[in-house]
Protein backbone atom coordinates (compact mmCIF):
# COMPACT_ATOMS: atom_id res chain seq x y z
CA UNK A 1 0.00 0.00 0.00
CA UNK A 2 1.23 3.64 -0.73
CA UNK A 3 -0.26 5.67 2.03
CA UNK A 4 1.10 8.75 2.38
CA UNK A 5 4.44 7.62 1.45
CA UNK A 6 4.83 9.98 -1.78
CA UNK A 7 8.09 11.41 -3.27
CA UNK A 8 8.99 12.36 -6.72
CA UNK A 9 12.06 12.48 -8.85
CA UNK A 10 12.45 15.24 -11.85
CA UNK A 11 13.19 13.85 -14.80
CA UNK A 12 14.07 17.32 -17.08
CA UNK A 13 11.52 18.99 -15.23
CA UNK A 14 8.89 16.85 -15.06
CA UNK A 15 7.62 15.07 -12.07
CA UNK A 16 7.50 11.27 -11.69
CA UNK A 17 5.21 10.68 -8.84
CA UNK A 18 6.78 7.77 -6.59
CA UNK A 19 6.72 5.66 -3.20
CA UNK A 20 9.33 3.92 -1.29
CA UNK A 21 9.89 0.82 1.14
CA UNK A 22 12.37 -0.59 3.10
CA UNK A 23 14.68 -3.67 1.25
CA UNK A 24 17.63 -5.27 1.43
CA UNK A 25 20.53 -5.11 -1.07
CA UNK A 26 23.47 -7.46 -0.94
CA UNK A 27 26.60 -5.97 -2.02
CA UNK A 28 30.04 -7.40 -1.38
CA UNK A 29 28.57 -9.69 1.14
CA UNK A 30 26.83 -7.39 3.48
CA UNK A 31 23.34 -6.67 3.44
CA UNK A 32 22.25 -2.91 3.48
CA UNK A 33 19.30 -1.86 4.79
CA UNK A 34 18.14 0.58 2.30
CA UNK A 35 14.89 2.53 0.41
CA UNK A 36 13.42 0.55 -2.42
CA UNK A 37 12.27 3.69 -4.27
CA UNK A 38 8.84 3.08 -7.11
CA UNK A 39 7.88 5.22 -9.87
CA UNK A 40 4.92 5.41 -11.72
CA UNK A 41 6.93 5.61 -14.91
CA UNK A 42 8.10 2.04 -13.54
CA UNK A 43 11.46 3.11 -12.87
CA UNK A 44 12.62 1.78 -9.55
CA UNK A 45 15.85 2.71 -7.96
CA UNK A 46 17.54 0.35 -6.13
CA UNK A 47 21.08 1.82 -6.09
CA UNK A 48 19.96 2.88 -9.45
CA UNK A 49 17.76 3.47 -11.82
CA UNK A 50 16.39 -0.13 -13.35
CA UNK A 51 13.34 -0.84 -15.71
CA UNK A 52 10.82 -3.61 -14.23
CA UNK A 53 12.41 -6.24 -15.82
CA UNK A 54 16.07 -5.30 -14.64
CA UNK A 55 15.07 -5.40 -11.13
CA UNK A 56 13.73 -8.44 -11.86
CA UNK A 57 17.03 -9.97 -12.81
CA UNK A 58 18.63 -8.06 -10.02
CA UNK A 59 16.06 -10.04 -7.90
CA UNK A 60 16.71 -13.17 -9.09
CA UNK A 61 20.92 -12.49 -8.53
CA UNK A 62 20.31 -11.44 -4.88
CA UNK A 63 21.17 -7.93 -5.46
CA UNK A 64 18.11 -7.32 -4.14
CA UNK A 65 17.58 -9.62 -1.49
CA UNK A 66 14.97 -11.84 -0.05
CA UNK A 67 16.96 -14.75 1.23
CA UNK A 68 18.81 -13.21 4.37
CA UNK A 69 21.82 -15.96 5.61
CA UNK A 70 22.53 -16.93 8.83
CA UNK A 71 25.25 -14.78 10.17
CA UNK A 72 25.49 -12.63 7.25
CA UNK A 73 26.81 -9.27 7.95
CA UNK A 74 24.29 -6.14 7.70
CA UNK A 75 24.58 -2.54 7.88
CA UNK A 76 22.38 0.59 7.84
CA UNK A 77 24.84 2.44 6.16
CA UNK A 78 26.05 5.03 9.47
CA UNK A 79 23.60 4.34 11.92
CA UNK A 80 24.29 0.50 13.00
CA UNK A 81 25.74 -2.80 11.71
CA UNK A 82 25.03 -5.91 12.57
CA UNK A 83 25.01 -10.12 12.13
CA UNK A 84 21.65 -11.85 11.12
CA UNK A 85 20.52 -14.17 13.94
CA UNK A 86 17.83 -16.69 12.95
CA UNK A 87 16.47 -14.14 10.84
CA UNK A 88 12.70 -14.60 9.35
CA UNK A 89 11.85 -13.16 6.52
CA UNK A 90 8.27 -13.99 4.37
CA UNK A 91 9.14 -12.13 1.60
CA UNK A 92 10.29 -13.84 -2.29
CA UNK A 93 11.50 -12.50 -5.36
CA UNK A 94 8.09 -13.49 -7.05
CA UNK A 95 6.15 -11.84 -4.03
CA UNK A 96 8.43 -9.21 -4.33
CA UNK A 97 7.99 -8.12 -7.56
CA UNK A 98 4.02 -9.01 -7.36
CA UNK A 99 3.73 -6.44 -4.76
CA UNK A 100 6.58 -3.41 -6.71
CA UNK A 101 4.18 -3.89 -9.87
CA UNK A 102 1.19 -3.52 -7.94
CA UNK A 103 2.54 -0.16 -6.90
CA UNK A 104 3.24 0.42 -10.12
CA UNK A 105 -0.49 -0.01 -10.60
CA UNK A 106 -1.51 1.99 -8.03
CA UNK A 107 0.71 5.00 -8.61
CA UNK A 108 -1.03 5.20 -12.02
CA UNK A 109 -4.42 4.76 -10.31
CA UNK A 110 -5.43 2.02 -12.15
CA UNK A 111 -6.72 -1.68 -11.78
CA UNK A 112 -3.86 -3.61 -9.67
CA UNK A 113 -4.58 -7.54 -8.44
CA UNK A 114 -6.76 -6.71 -5.95
CA UNK A 115 -8.76 -4.53 -8.24
CA UNK A 116 -8.61 -7.03 -11.19
CA UNK A 117 -9.62 -9.56 -8.32
CA UNK A 118 -13.10 -7.48 -7.63
CA UNK A 119 -13.46 -7.07 -11.41
CA UNK A 120 -13.48 -10.62 -11.83
CA UNK A 121 -16.06 -11.37 -8.48
CA UNK A 122 -18.56 -8.99 -10.10
CA UNK A 123 -18.25 -11.15 -13.60
CA UNK A 124 -19.42 -13.92 -11.63
CA UNK A 125 -22.07 -12.17 -9.21
CA UNK A 126 -23.36 -11.31 -12.56
CA UNK A 127 -23.25 -14.80 -13.96
CA UNK A 128 -22.55 -17.42 -11.69
CA UNK A 129 -21.16 -20.23 -13.08
CA UNK A 130 -18.23 -22.40 -12.20
CA UNK A 131 -15.95 -21.25 -14.91
CA UNK A 132 -16.63 -17.52 -13.58
CA UNK A 133 -15.44 -18.58 -10.38
CA UNK A 134 -12.82 -19.87 -11.11
CA UNK A 135 -11.53 -17.29 -12.87
CA UNK A 136 -12.48 -14.91 -9.70
CA UNK A 137 -10.36 -17.74 -7.26
CA UNK A 138 -7.59 -17.35 -9.61
CA UNK A 139 -7.84 -13.86 -9.55
CA UNK A 140 -7.45 -13.78 -5.95
CA UNK A 141 -4.75 -15.60 -5.86
CA UNK A 142 -2.46 -13.47 -8.29
CA UNK A 143 -3.14 -10.91 -5.11
CA UNK A 144 0.72 -10.97 -3.20
CA UNK A 145 -0.20 -13.04 -0.25
CA UNK A 146 0.64 -10.08 1.84
CA UNK A 147 -2.36 -8.27 1.26
CA UNK A 148 -5.16 -10.85 0.71
CA UNK A 149 -6.71 -9.88 4.52
CA UNK A 150 -7.49 -6.64 2.88
CA UNK A 151 -8.70 -6.72 -0.52
CA UNK A 152 -12.16 -5.89 0.10
CA UNK A 153 -10.91 -2.52 2.71
CA UNK A 154 -12.87 -4.27 5.33
CA UNK A 155 -10.62 -4.27 8.78
CA UNK A 156 -13.28 -6.20 10.43
CA UNK A 157 -14.17 -8.57 7.74
CA UNK A 158 -10.98 -8.67 6.43
CA UNK A 159 -11.47 -11.34 3.74
CA UNK A 160 -13.62 -13.33 4.59
CA UNK A 161 -16.49 -12.98 2.62
CA UNK A 162 -14.14 -12.76 -0.22
CA UNK A 163 -12.57 -15.69 0.56
CA UNK A 164 -16.20 -17.50 0.70
CA UNK A 165 -17.75 -16.56 -2.66
CA UNK A 166 -14.22 -17.31 -4.45
CA UNK A 167 -14.20 -21.19 -2.82
CA UNK A 168 -18.31 -21.67 -3.04
CA UNK A 169 -20.44 -23.87 -0.96
CA UNK A 170 -18.20 -26.89 0.50
CA UNK A 171 -15.64 -25.27 -0.48
CA UNK A 172 -12.47 -24.96 2.39
CA UNK A 173 -11.19 -20.70 2.42
CA UNK A 174 -7.72 -19.73 2.67
CA UNK A 175 -7.67 -18.73 6.36
CA UNK A 176 -9.95 -18.29 9.27
CA UNK A 177 -11.55 -21.94 9.44
CA UNK A 178 -10.60 -25.56 8.35
CA UNK A 179 -14.00 -25.93 7.99
CA UNK A 180 -16.00 -26.21 4.75
CA UNK A 181 -18.52 -23.30 3.83
CA UNK A 182 -22.02 -23.59 4.80
CA UNK A 183 -24.88 -22.58 2.94
CA UNK A 184 -25.42 -19.51 5.39
CA UNK A 185 -22.19 -18.62 5.54
CA UNK A 186 -22.26 -18.70 1.45
CA UNK A 187 -25.54 -17.01 1.64
CA UNK A 188 -24.20 -14.20 3.90
CA UNK A 189 -21.50 -13.92 1.75
CA UNK A 190 -23.75 -13.05 -1.21
CA UNK A 191 -25.60 -10.47 0.84
CA UNK A 192 -22.79 -8.79 1.89
CA UNK A 193 -21.20 -8.20 -1.92
CA UNK A 194 -25.39 -7.26 -2.86
CA UNK A 195 -24.80 -4.60 -0.12
CA UNK A 196 -21.19 -3.38 -1.31
CA UNK A 197 -22.35 -3.16 -4.59
CA UNK A 198 -25.40 -0.87 -3.16
CA UNK A 199 -22.87 1.38 -1.36
CA UNK A 200 -20.17 1.50 -4.64
CA UNK A 201 -23.52 2.68 -6.99
CA UNK A 202 -24.34 5.35 -4.43
CA UNK A 203 -20.97 6.97 -4.18
CA UNK A 204 -20.61 10.24 -6.62
CA UNK A 205 -18.20 9.40 -9.40
CA UNK A 206 -15.56 11.66 -10.49
CA UNK A 207 -14.32 11.39 -14.08
CA UNK A 208 -10.59 12.84 -15.15
CA UNK A 209 -10.69 16.24 -17.28
CA UNK A 210 -8.42 14.79 -19.46
CA UNK A 211 -5.46 12.34 -19.54
CA UNK A 212 -5.17 9.01 -20.47
CA UNK A 213 -6.52 6.65 -18.63
CA UNK A 214 -2.93 4.82 -18.31
CA UNK A 215 -0.60 7.70 -17.71
CA UNK A 216 2.41 6.18 -17.29
CA UNK A 217 3.45 2.92 -19.85
CA UNK A 218 6.18 1.19 -18.12
CA UNK A 219 9.62 2.60 -19.15
CA UNK A 220 11.82 1.93 -21.69
CA UNK A 221 15.63 1.90 -21.31
CA UNK A 222 17.55 2.62 -24.33
CA UNK A 223 20.74 1.56 -23.66
CA UNK A 224 24.38 3.27 -24.77
CA UNK A 225 25.19 0.81 -27.90
CA UNK A 226 27.41 1.28 -30.91
CA UNK A 227 25.23 -0.38 -33.66
CA UNK A 228 27.28 -0.15 -36.83
CA UNK A 229 25.21 -1.50 -39.70
CA UNK A 230 21.34 -2.20 -40.16
CA UNK A 231 19.36 -4.77 -39.86
CA UNK A 232 15.91 -5.86 -40.70
CA UNK A 233 14.36 -6.13 -37.08
CA UNK A 234 16.94 -3.55 -35.24
CA UNK A 235 14.17 -3.30 -32.20
CA UNK A 236 14.91 -0.40 -29.95
CA UNK A 237 18.38 -0.12 -31.13
CA UNK A 238 16.80 1.46 -33.95
CA UNK A 239 15.78 4.82 -31.94
CA UNK A 240 19.39 5.31 -31.32
CA UNK A 241 20.91 8.31 -32.37
CA UNK A 242 23.84 6.61 -33.98
CA UNK A 243 21.92 3.77 -35.60
CA UNK A 244 23.10 4.41 -39.38
CA UNK A 245 20.00 5.43 -40.89
CA UNK A 246 20.84 7.72 -43.55
CA UNK A 247 19.07 11.23 -43.54
CA UNK A 248 18.97 14.01 -46.31
CA UNK A 249 19.56 17.62 -44.84
CA UNK A 250 19.80 20.30 -47.08
CA UNK A 251 20.79 18.35 -49.93
CA UNK A 252 23.33 16.50 -47.71
CA UNK A 253 23.36 12.68 -47.11
CA UNK A 254 24.71 11.85 -43.19
CA UNK A 255 25.02 8.33 -42.36
CA UNK A 256 23.28 8.60 -38.80
CA UNK A 257 21.38 11.53 -36.59
CA UNK A 258 24.60 11.46 -34.59
CA UNK A 259 26.67 12.36 -37.80
CA UNK A 260 24.48 15.17 -38.56
CA UNK A 261 24.25 16.78 -35.24
CA UNK A 262 28.49 16.27 -35.15
CA UNK A 263 28.57 17.75 -38.58
CA UNK A 264 26.34 20.87 -37.50
CA UNK A 265 28.20 21.91 -34.18
CA UNK A 266 31.55 22.46 -35.93
CA UNK A 267 32.09 25.66 -37.83
CA UNK A 268 35.28 24.58 -40.20
CA UNK A 269 33.90 24.00 -43.63
CA UNK A 270 36.67 21.26 -44.25
CA UNK A 271 36.41 19.36 -40.93
CA UNK A 272 32.57 19.12 -41.25
CA UNK A 273 32.76 17.42 -44.84
CA UNK A 274 35.06 14.54 -42.73
CA UNK A 275 32.21 14.44 -40.65
CA UNK A 276 30.16 13.42 -43.16
CA UNK A 277 31.70 10.67 -44.53
CA UNK A 278 33.31 9.16 -41.22
CA UNK A 279 32.91 5.65 -40.70
CA UNK A 280 31.22 5.59 -37.46
CA UNK A 281 29.54 7.90 -35.63
CA UNK A 282 32.39 7.55 -32.64
CA UNK A 283 35.06 8.56 -35.51
CA UNK A 284 32.27 11.75 -36.39
CA UNK A 285 32.26 12.62 -32.78
CA UNK A 286 36.12 12.20 -32.54
CA UNK A 287 36.68 15.04 -35.29
CA UNK A 288 33.99 17.36 -33.62
CA UNK A 289 35.47 17.11 -29.99
CA UNK A 290 38.79 18.08 -31.64
CA UNK A 291 37.46 20.98 -33.70
CA UNK A 292 36.27 25.03 -33.14
CA UNK A 293 32.44 24.49 -31.78
CA UNK A 294 30.01 26.82 -33.96
CA UNK A 295 29.30 29.66 -32.00
CA UNK A 296 26.23 29.95 -30.02
CA UNK A 297 25.76 25.76 -30.56
CA UNK A 298 25.81 25.11 -26.76
CA UNK A 299 21.64 27.13 -26.79
CA UNK A 300 21.09 25.68 -30.18
CA UNK A 301 21.84 22.22 -29.91
CA UNK A 302 18.25 21.44 -28.43
CA UNK A 303 16.49 22.73 -31.45
CA UNK A 304 18.96 21.14 -33.97
CA UNK A 305 18.63 17.45 -32.61
CA UNK A 306 15.00 17.77 -32.64
CA UNK A 307 15.40 18.82 -35.97
CA UNK A 308 16.92 16.25 -37.23
CA UNK A 309 15.37 13.71 -35.11
CA UNK A 310 11.91 14.79 -36.91
CA UNK A 311 13.86 13.80 -40.16
CA UNK A 312 15.15 10.84 -39.32
CA UNK A 313 11.11 9.43 -38.71
CA UNK A 314 10.42 11.09 -41.32
CA UNK A 315 12.47 9.82 -44.21
CA UNK A 316 12.47 5.50 -42.14
CA UNK A 317 9.08 4.93 -41.72
CA UNK A 318 9.89 1.48 -40.59
CA UNK A 319 12.06 3.28 -37.67
CA UNK A 320 8.95 5.51 -36.87
CA UNK A 321 6.90 2.57 -36.52
CA UNK A 322 9.58 0.92 -33.66
CA UNK A 323 8.89 4.46 -31.75
CA UNK A 324 5.06 4.83 -31.83
CA UNK A 325 4.77 1.62 -30.75
CA UNK A 326 6.29 2.30 -27.29
CA UNK A 327 3.13 4.53 -26.89
CA UNK A 328 3.33 6.90 -24.05
CA UNK A 329 6.06 4.92 -22.07
CA UNK A 330 9.27 7.03 -20.73
CA UNK A 331 12.22 6.74 -22.63
CA UNK A 332 15.11 6.73 -20.43
CA UNK A 333 18.26 7.72 -23.36
CA UNK A 334 21.75 6.73 -21.87
CA UNK A 335 24.58 8.62 -23.37
CA UNK A 336 27.99 7.78 -22.21
CA UNK A 337 29.33 11.37 -23.34
CA UNK A 338 26.94 13.31 -22.28
CA UNK A 339 24.84 14.41 -19.24
CA UNK A 340 22.56 16.74 -21.13
CA UNK A 341 21.39 13.89 -23.56
CA UNK A 342 21.56 11.17 -21.59
CA UNK A 343 19.56 10.05 -18.61
CA UNK A 344 22.84 8.16 -17.68
CA UNK A 345 21.43 6.54 -14.25
CA UNK A 346 19.25 9.75 -13.12
CA UNK A 347 22.85 11.89 -13.16
CA UNK A 348 21.42 13.10 -17.29
CA UNK A 349 18.87 15.26 -18.30
CA UNK A 350 18.25 12.88 -20.86
CA UNK A 351 16.92 15.39 -23.36
CA UNK A 352 17.30 12.81 -26.14
CA UNK A 353 14.65 10.64 -24.50
CA UNK A 354 12.64 13.78 -24.00
CA UNK A 355 12.45 15.25 -27.86
CA UNK A 356 12.01 11.54 -28.86
CA UNK A 357 8.98 11.49 -26.87
CA UNK A 358 7.94 14.67 -28.78
CA UNK A 359 8.60 13.50 -31.80
CA UNK A 360 6.59 10.23 -31.00
CA UNK A 361 3.54 12.78 -29.92
CA UNK A 362 3.69 14.43 -33.49
CA UNK A 363 4.05 11.19 -35.03
CA UNK A 364 0.62 10.34 -33.54
CA UNK A 365 -0.62 13.45 -33.98
CA UNK A 366 -0.28 13.39 -38.02
CA UNK A 367 -1.54 9.73 -38.04
CA UNK A 368 -4.58 10.92 -36.34
CA UNK A 369 -4.92 14.08 -38.70
CA UNK A 370 -4.38 16.29 -35.51
CA UNK A 371 -3.20 19.92 -36.61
Amino acid sequence: MIGNRITYRKADGVRIPGTWRHAFICNGGTFFLTDLVIYADGLIDCWGLVTVDEFEQKLRSGWVATDLPEGAEASAHDLASWKFSEPRTWLTPELLLAEVRDTIDQLNRRPDSTARCLAAVDVFLADRTEENRATARAAYLAIPETQRRYALGDMDRKDWPLQVLVVGLGGRPDSGSDEPVSQKAYEDALTYFEERARLIAERPLRVSADGPATPYAPAIHLAHSYPRQRVEDPGMVGLRNDYPAPIDIDGITYSSVSHAYWALSVGDSTTRAAIVVAVTSYAARNLAVDATQREGWEHARTAVMTTLLRVKYTQHSDLAEILLATNDATLIYDDADSDFWGDNAGRGRNWTGRLLELVRSELHAQRAGIR
